[in-house]
Parts: C-alpha cells; structure tokens; sequence
C-alpha cells in the first residue's frame, strides 16, 4: 500500500488543519493508519491511530481533546482533524499503516512521505 500525506501549512496558535492520508495499491479498510509527528531534533512519535474499523482510536495526552481522527474507507482515506494548535504541535507529520494496530512506529510496515505543520505564536 502507498499512502500520501497532505494537508499540513502554517497556521496561528488557536487554528485548525486537517490533514489527509490517501492509500493506494490496495485498499485501506485491512489497516490501522496511525499519525506520527518528529520535530527537528526530536524522535518521531506517535500522535493517533485508528483501527481498521474505525471502531478503535488512540490519542497521545498531548493532543487529546484537540485532536480528532477518522476514515472513509470509501474514499480509501484517513483524516486528522487539529484543532487549538499550539506552537509545539509544529513538526513533520506523517501516517503509516498496518495489518494490526499500534502506538509505535516501530508497528507500521507502510508509511508516506510527511507534511509539514507550522503553527506560529
């Protein structure tokens, strides 16, 4: 499966993105999708994921209550909904999938290229 992200930009603190995650290559309703972040010096970590049913989700503490994921399988797509950004929401944020869910990216087999979020003060 090839998934591309997009979606990201700058923003002001207090704003709203979402970001998009499209597969191809096969269809996207046999995986969990998770959405990581790494920003510059930091190691890459988990922010959300969704089961393949969309009947399990998972939020880090830090974007919980703000953030917001979901998918059309239809549409072979999953979403990130943020909103309230924050300055230290700013960083690479890619998805990745696989056959099982889970919280680390070590779990994901299949990634995209990430979008960048800015979110200025």
């Amino acid at each position: 499966v090839q998934l591309q992200a997009s979606g990201g930009g700058l923003v002001q603190a207090g704003g709203s993105l979402r970001l998009s995650c499209a597969a191809s290559g096969a269809t996207l309703d046999r995986y969990a999708v998770g959405w990581f972040r790494q920003a510059p010096g930091k190691e890459r970590e988990g922010v959300s994921c969704i089961s393949s049913s969309g009947r399990s989700t998972y939020y880090s503490d830090s974007v919980k209550g703000r953030f917001s994921i979901s998918r059309d399988n239809d549409k072979n797509t999953v979403y990130l909904q943020m909103n309230s950004l924050k300055p230290e929401d700013t960083a690479v944020y890619y998805c990745a999938a696989d056959l099982r869910s889970g919280t680390s990216p070590d779990e994901y087999a299949y990634w995209g290229q990430g979008t960048l979020v800015t979110v200025s003060s």
